[in-house]
C-alpha cells in the first residue's frame, strides 16, 4: 500500500520575500524571480524575454514524439521564472533548478564544469554535483536503453572509449551546455496515513553538465540547472511514474496578485467544475486543439486553418512564457473586437508599439469577457485581467495594455502565465489531456499552510486531513454525500482564513 501514499508531491511556489512555514510536507520550495504583475517591467521587456524562449521552442525537430528536449528548447537563465530546491545523491546535496514544462531533462552543473557561474544575481547559493562524492551515483552507459532513446532524439551521443552517455544542448543564441548522464537518488517527502510525513527516494537519470557557453555563463539569473516537466518518457515525472512513485500527472495554480507564486503538485488536484481538453498526440510540447476565439460572447471570424496543429503551428500551453501569443490573423481579429467593445468608453493608444488604453474606471466595467474555445466543447474563460497588463500610470490615468502579442510569420498560439493565473491547471499525461478551473490561488496557499499546521501535530476538528488515492488524486475522504472537495479537508481551520471564505458553500 506504500505506493498509494506516494502518489503525490506538493511543490509550493513563493516569492523570495514571501514567508513560508518551514518543514512543509511533501514539498519543494519554489521561488519566482519575476512576478507577472510587476509594473516595473516594461511590456517590451517581457516580450523580449518571451521571444528568446520562443526562438528555442520553434527549433523543435520535425519528428513527432521527442524523448529529450531538442537543442535550444529553453534558456532558463534569460527568462528566469520558477525555480526550486531539490536534493540529489548520498549524502543529499541541494540544488536550485529551474522548473520548465518545455523540456524533459533534469540537469545540474558538474563539479568540474567549465563556464558554469559561481554566483547568482538571485542571491541563492550555487552548487555542483560530484558523482565521486555520492555513494549511490552511477554513470549511464551507452548500452542503457535511456541513452538509446536520447540518441534517437539527436540529443545524446556515446564515447567509445569511455562508454559514457553524453549530451549537448545548443541554444539558438550560441549558448549551450554539454555533459554526461548519471543515475542517482532524488530525495523528497511523502504524505503517509494519519497525516504524517515520511522521507522517500527514487533513482532517476539526470545530466551532469561539464561545459556552459554563451549566456549560460551569465550569473545574473543563474541557477544550478533545469528540472524538466515535459510530456515525454524521459522527463522526471515520467521516470517517477514508471516507478509508481507519483502518477504521470501534475497540477499547478499560479497566484494572480503582485507577488506571483502558487503551488505545483505532482499529482492531480480534484476540483468540481474542472473541464478537460485532449492533448494533441505525437507532438513535442503541450499542444491543444484550439477551435475558435470569442469576445463578448461572439465567435470571431477567423479561418479555422489558423489554429490547425503541426510542428510550430497551432496552440501550445507553456508556463515558461510570461504573456500570451496569437497567430497574426487571430491577433488582429482579437484586437479589433476589443477596440469595438470599448470604443464608447476609452480610446486606444499605442505605447512603444503596444495596444494600450488610458483608463480611469475599473477594467471589469469596461472590457468584455473573452474565451478560447477548445476541442471537447470546453472554453478557457478570459476576464479582462487575463488579457490586459497594467503599466505605469500617465497623468493620473491607469495604463492597461493588451497582453497578447504575435510571433511574426508564425501561425502559433502560446498560452502563458497571463491566462493561466488564478486557475488550477492539470497536466494529465496518463489520459493525455489538460484540465483547468478558475480558482483563487492565494486561497490554495493559505489552505496548504493550514494543512501544514495540522500535519505538525495540532489537533483538528475533522480528524484526518486528507486521503490520497492510488490514482494520485488529491481529494477529501468519502462520505454518504460523496467525496468531500479537497480544499475543505486540507484546511480544517478554513473559517479562520479570510482569503478562502468566498469559496465556502
Amino acid at each position: 500500500m506504500a505506493a498509494i501514499f506516494r502518489a503525490w508531491v506538493v511543490i509550493t511556489v513563493v516569492i523570495t520575500e514571501a514567508a513560508v512555514v518551514g518543514g512543509f510536507p511533501a514539498t519543494f520550495k519554489l521561488e519566482r524571480s519575476i512576478p507577472l504583475a510587476s509594473h516595473e517591467l516594461e511590456l517590451s521587456e517581457l516580450v523580449e524575454r518571451d521571444r528568446l524562449r520562443h526562438g528555442r521552442l520553434l527549433e523543435s525537430s520535425s519528428g513527432g514524439v521527442v524523448g529529450f528536449p531538442v537543442s535550444g528548447t529553453y534558456d532558463p537563465f534569460i527568462v528566469g521564472l520558477y525555480y526550486t530546491k531539490l536534493q540529489l545523491g548520498s549524502p543529499p546535496r541541494e540544488f536550485n533548478v529551474q522548473i520548465d514544462t518545455g523540456s524533459d531533462v533534469l540537469w545540474v552543473g558538474c563539479n568540474s564544469c567549465n563556464g558554469c557561474p559561481k554566483s547568482s544575481g538571485l542571491e541563492i547559493p550555487l552548487n555542483f554535483f560530484d558523482p565521486g562524492s555520492s555513494s549511490t551515483a552511477s554513470l549511464v552507459s551507452c548500452s542503457d536503453q535511456r541513452c538509446s532513446s536520447g540518441i534517437q532524439a539527436s540529443d545524446s551521443s556515446c564515447s567509445g572509449s569511455s562508454n559514457q552517455c553524453s549530451y549537448t544542448f545548443q541554444y539558438g543564441d550560441g549558448s549551450g551546455t554539454s555533459g554526461y548522464y548519471v543515475s542517482d537518488l532524488l530525495h523528497f517527502n511523502t504524505i503517509l496515513p494519519g497525516s504524517t510525513t515520511g522521507n522517500a527516494t527514487a533513482s532517476i537519470m539526470f545530466g551532469c553538465s561539464m561545459l556552459h557557453t554563451g549566456k549560460l555563463t551569465d550569473s545574473h539569473r543563474a541557477v544550478d540547472g533545469i528540472f524538466g516537466f515535459g510530456r515525454q518518457s524521459l522527463s522526471v515525472i515520467s521516470q517517477l511514474s514508471s516507478q509508481r512513485v507519483t502518477p504521470r500527472t501534475f497540477s499547478h495554480c499560479l497566484k494572480g496578485d503582485d507577488d506571483g507564486g502558487g503551488i505545483l503538485v505532482l499529482g492531480e488536484i480534484v476540483e468540481p467544475n474542472m473541464v478537460y481538453t485532449p492533448l494533441v498526440p505525437s507532438m513535442p510540447h503541450y499542444n491543444l486543439d484550439l477551435r475558435s476565439i470569442s469576445v463578448g460572447g461572439q465567435v470571431l471570424s477567423i479561418d479555422a486553418s489558423v489554429f490547425s496543429t503541426s510542428i510550430n503551428h497551432g496552440a501550445i500551453i507553456d508556463s515558461g512564457t510570461t504573456l500570451s501569443y496569437l497567430a497574426d490573423e487571430a491577433y488582429n481579429a482579437f484586437i479589433d473586437a476589443i477596440d469595438n467593445a470599448v470604443s464608447e468608453h476609452v480610446h486606444p493608444v499605442l505605447s512603444h508599439g503596444n495596444q494600450c488604453y488610458l483608463i480611469t474606471d475599473s477594467i471589469d466595467h469596461i472590457f468584455p469577457e473573452a474565451s478560447l474555445n477548445f476541442a471537447g466543447g470546453v472554453s478557457l474563460i478570459l476576464h479582462p485581467e487575463d488579457y490586459l497588463i497594467q503599466q505605469n500610470p500617465i497623468g493620473g490615468s491607469a495604463v492597461w495594455c493588451i497582453g497578447f502579442k504575435t510571433i511574426e510569420g508564425q501561425k502559433l498560439t502560446i498560452l502563458g502565465d497571463l491566462v493561466m493565473k488564478d486557475k488550477i491547471f492539470v497536466y494529465d499525461l496518463e489520459k493525455q489531456r489538460i484540465g483547468w478551473v478558475k480558482y483563487d490561488c492565494k486561497c490554495i496557499f493559505s489552505l496548504l499552510k493550514s494543512a501544514l499546521r495540522t500535519v505538525e501535530g495540532r489537533s483538528t476538528p475533522s480528524g484526518e486531513v486528507f486521503e490520497v488515492l492510488s490514482t494520485g488524486q488529491l481529494t477529501g475522504p468519502s462520505t454518504a454525500e460523496g467525496i468531500v472537495p479537497w480544499w475543505k479537508v486540507l484546511c480544517p481551520v478554513l473559517y479562520q482564513e479570510p482569503a478562502c471564505r468566498e469559496w465556502l458553500p
